[in-house]
């Protein structure tokens, strides 16, 4: 064999077991790949069964929850119309009463004023 065929020879020997070998590491790093994922999905599906068993109770208290304060609110909201609706009518006569005895008051003070006026 002459010189130029030992030589390709030898870089296609070389060039096999270097693709060999890059095979073999690509493999490896695929295969480890594949068991972080498979063990990746086992906590994922872990995680998601315990939201669901978790959650659940959570929002049901927080429905409760917010049902009792929506029902503090609206009897709030009552007390506090009814207690507008009283000062309302207590002012409403309150009002009457006191324009009655301002009014009262303007005309004494005019007829007086009058009385004097005219001396």
């Amino acid at each position: 064999m002459d010189m130029s065929q030992i030589a390709l020879n030898q870089g296609l020997t070389f060039l096999a077991w270097a693709t060999g070998i890059i095979i073999l590491v690509i493999g490896g790093f695929l295969i480890k790949l594949l068991v972080n994922l498979s063990t990746l999905t086992k906590n994922l599906n872990d995680t998601s069964v315990l939201l669901n068993t978790e959650l659940k109770p959570t929002l049901n208290e927080l429905n409760q929850t917010l049902a009792a304060v929506n029902g503090i609110i609206k009897n709030t909201d009552k007390g506090v119309d009814n207690f507008k609706s009283a000062v309302e009518k207590t002012f409403g006569k309150t009002k009457v009463l006191t324009e009655t005895i301002f009014g009262g008051v303007i005309k004494g003070f005019m007829t007086a004023f009058k009385m004097f006026s005219k001396k």
